[in-house]
């Protein structure tokens, strides 16, 4: 890739920690390129220090997109993350640069490689007539509903899951077909013109949780707990996404006297630790790459960037 092609797109896909950011940052200085997020909880309003979104020094020196679009009280979704992103794609595209494109939400990464089931947007309305359901009569109501008119997707999924639960059955009611229909149609690609360049991150499991653990460290020393506070004064339901994001539930619960800060923060670092597990699990089974670097990224962009001209 001696130039910048006319359709190209890098991705970056890797574990939470594993230092997607910083290659993301690197090649777009070395390659006239611009960075668009794709990490489901990064899309989130006031939680920059919690869900490591890019610094302000580094937003300055490249152009970053997608970062901090929602409030917190909002339910993003892979549907609306696809059609900003095709959107800012095409745009950077049309400025002659380079879009690079890094996260660790494999759905996020999937829907834009590989193509996404053909599901209209569900309309406000029978989001919030499904979500009264659920909150005045718990997500067993809705499980219930949705056993009734996709037993398929009922086996699929665990009736705990809030937001696939909800989903499935907004789906139904939005389309009077089922997710699982909509599931055997053909998947439609956003950007059919696109060439993707895929860098994969697949650091061993001991170095991944030592960085997991000094970023949970470092997090809490750049004023964690304090965004936690202020988001857990806004009074949103715990199952909205944003109130699940790493170290959010833990620090939440010693700021509401369930703990210890020193317990809260030992949790955070665990569950951080397994997430990276379970995302470099999926990365390593799941998504095909030209690139695989099997170690965390520590600033030699010089050897990314031979790899993608060979």
């Amino acid at each position: 890739m001696q130039e910048t092609a006319e359709h190209k797109i890098i991705v970056i896909a890797g574990p939470t920690a594993s230092g997607k950011s910083g290659l993301a940052l690197d090649l777009a200085l070395a390659l006239n390129g611009e960075v668009i997020n794709a990490d489901s909880m990064q899309v989130y309003k006031n939680m920059p220090v919690i869900t490591a979104c890019p610094s302000a020094e580094d937003k300055a020196r490249v152009l970053h997109h997608l970062y901090e679009i929602y409030e917190p009280s909002v339910n993003g979704t892979v549907v609306d993350w696809l059609n900003r992103a095709t959107v800012k794609i095409r745009e950077v595209w049309e400025e002659g640069r380079l879009p690079i494109v890094v996260g660790g939400t494999g759905l996020y990464l999937d829907n834009l490689i590989n193509g996404t089931t053909p599901i209209p947007e569900c309309a406000a309305e029978v989001r919030s007539e499904v979500r009264r359901l659920a909150a005045e009569k718990g997500i067993g109501a809705v499980y219930e509903a949705l056993a009734k008119v996709d037993i398929a997707a009922a086996e699929r999924l665990n009736p705990n899951d809030t937001s696939r639960v909800t989903r499935a059955y907004e789906v139904w009611k939005q389309t009077g077909i089922t997710l699982t229909e909509w599931h055997r149609r053909p998947m439609v690609k956003k950007l059919p013109e696109a060439v993707f360049d895929i860098i994969k991150l697949c650091p061993p499991a001991e170095e991944l949780d030592s960085r997991c653990y000094l970023r949970f460290d470092r997090m809490m020393s750049a004023g964690a707990l304090e965004e936690v506070r202020r988001l857990t004064e806004l009074k949103l339901p715990g199952n909205l996404p944003a109130m699940k994001a790493l170290g959010v539930p833990e620090l939440a619960a010693y700021l509401n006297g369930q703990c210890s800060l020193e317990a809260a923060v030992a949790a955070g670092k665990l569950h951080t630790r397994q997430y990276a597990k379970r995302q470099r699990t999926w990365f390593a089974n799941k998504l095909k790459a030209d690139v695989v670097w099997e170690h965390c990224y520590e600033g030699n962009a010089e050897e990314f960037l031979k790899r993608l001209n060979d």
